[in-house]
């Protein structure tokens, strides 16, 4: 089945990489559909079992807790998810279709694979037989990321946004680079959601509530757009 946005669609936003708790709690003030903890231990932004704990359980209901995990091996997921509340998994590394399917089984999670665009080598017809894959292997939807040689995400670049595929089959995030001023120009684009980790940031890990209110109001300008007439939201 192929997934078609529909015009004036409702754009979900995943704010991704938190280590506080007052942003936790700021960004599902702010109507957040999702927000990422990060258990890869290289990036600046990562989470011990007991931070995440604390940071989950601050989660309202019907905010999706999102756990980046970057090749991960069986016993350590297992571990996560016996220590954890989350919801999805969100595989960042070089995990094959087969393998996220295995893992996710283990632990009876839904989850999502980041594709690192390669402006570069990728076109539109190889991004959608990736999309492909991934989709028969059973992912809820699949992240759309720019390509970084020594990194696995966060590198705040974006890629050819003419690759996003129209006729995908499964519904796209976008992530990498976006920020308040550039989002709104990806209302346009056949994508479910939008994730942003650097853009809403004073500090890698530690989010700027100003920046993630903007974010929201760039994206959800229908929820906002009464606010000042009214006073209140």
């Amino acid at each position: 089945m192929q997934y078609h946005e529909t015009q004036g669609h409702k754009m979900h936003v995943k704010f991704c990489g938190f280590t506080q708790l007052s942003d936790i709690q700021t960004a599902a003030q702010l109507g957040a559909d999702a927000v990422g903890l990060v258990f890869y231990p290289p990036s600046p932004r990562a989470v011990t079992i007991e931070q995440a704990q604390t940071l989950s359980a601050a989660v309202p209901a019907f905010v999706s807790v999102v756990a980046l995990v970057v090749n991960m091996t069986k016993d350590e997921l297992i571990k996560l998810a016996n220590n954890v509340s989350f919801d999805i998994i969100q595989f960042h590394g070089d995990e094959t279709p087969e393998q996220c399917q295995q893992l996710a089984d283990m632990v009876n999670k839904r989850w999502i694979k980041a594709l690192r665009i390669n402006t570069e080598q990728d076109s539109l017809d190889s991004v959608r037989a990736q999309i492909n894959q991934f989709a028969t292997a059973g992912a809820s939807s699949i992240l759309l990321d720019a390509y970084h040689q020594d990194s696995y995400g966060g590198t705040g670049q974006r890629f050819d946004w003419s690759l996003i595929p129209h006729d995908s089959a499964l519904p796209i995030v976008l992530a990498g680079g976006l920020d308040a001023d550039n989002v709104a120009t990806t209302l346009d684009l056949p994508i479910y959601g939008v994730d942003v980790s650097g853009g809403i940031e004073v500090d890698k890990g530690k989010k700027d509530a100003a920046k993630m209110r903007a974010f929201m109001k760039a994206v959800k300008r229908d929820r906002w757009q009464n606010a000042t007439v009214t006073g209140a939201i």
